[in-house]
């Protein structure tokens, strides 16, 4: 039970407590999400006005603020039901509609139908992919399926890299559609992607790990656009990597069981 649900007791000749329904809202965590939605708004109206740099901008401040906004409510006990259902329709604006939106404005579009077929199929598996993470109980160590924020994040570095060398996208457009339902493939499969959640921040990590933060930091601050499609495309690479691996494993774990009940 969230910490704004209380229950009070029936009359005697009922067994059902009633639960009062709760009459308000925790301001500090709804606030980022408020924050990450108005990002992903933003940048689909700078997308609209031809400032597709500001747009894949607006989506990794969404980005940041959604990554925020469940921390601090973790952090001051304000989790609730309600702030779950807006996170997560927060998240089908931010990282589904708006990247949708952006690539589709600077590139799907001289597709005709294929681009804006592409870029709902980005919108719907984003979709699917937020339906699936509400309702089945997932692992700690990962993620089933590409996280939506890493897949917007893959869309917005890339308008982001072809804007600032100002590409001529629509050149390009149909590889860059291929990209866009490869990343909403991903969305949707059962490829599992590493979560992060394991690390532990508080306590003590090697040298080394500190040294490579400071490098990535100011790679990030001093080549953004390169850095960040680098970065996301080695995230979205891993999954796959990963589960090709692990898949290797428990096949030569297989083969030498039969070769051990072959033997005996």
């Amino acid at each position: 039970m969230s910490a704004e649900q209380r229950e009070t007791k029936l009359p005697l000749d009922s067994e059902q407590p009633d639960k009062i329904p709760q009459r308000g809202i925790y301001l500090l965590p709804n606030l980022l999400t408020t924050a990450a939605l108005f990002a992903g708004f933003y940048a689909i109206v700078a997308a609209m006005r031809g400032y597709f740099d500001t747009a894949a901008i607006a989506i990794f401040v969404a980005m940041i603020a959604d990554g925020l906004d469940g921390r601090v409510a973790r952090l001051t006990n304000t989790q609730s039901p309600f702030g779950a259902q807006y996170d997560s329709l927060s998240d089908m604006a931010a990282f589904g509609i708006a990247p949708a939106l952006v690539v589709y404005s600077w590139s799907l579009s001289s597709l005709g139908k294929l681009g804006w077929l592409a870029a709902f199929v980005y919108a719907a598996a984003t979709a699917l992919r937020l339906a699936r993470f509400n309702t089945q109980v997932s692992e700690k160590e990962y993620f089933q399926g590409l996280p939506c924020p890493s897949a917007a994040g893959m869309i917005a570095s890339l308008v982001w890299l072809g804007s600032s060398y100002e590409v001529e996208a629509t050149t390009l457009s149909v590889p860059i559609a291929f990209m866009t339902i490869i990343v909403a493939a991903l969305m949707v499969s059962t490829v599992r992607y590493s979560s992060f959640k394991t690390v532990d921040f508080k306590g003590k990590v090697p040298f080394v790990t500190v040294v490579m933060a400071v490098f990535i930091i100011a790679g990030i601050a001093l080549e953004p656009p390169e850095v960040l499609f680098a970065l996301f495309s080695v995230y979205i690479i891993s999954g796959p990597v990963m589960t090709l691996w692990r898949l290797h494993k428990m096949r030569k774990q297989r083969h030498g069981l039969e070769q051990k009940q072959g033997k005996k």
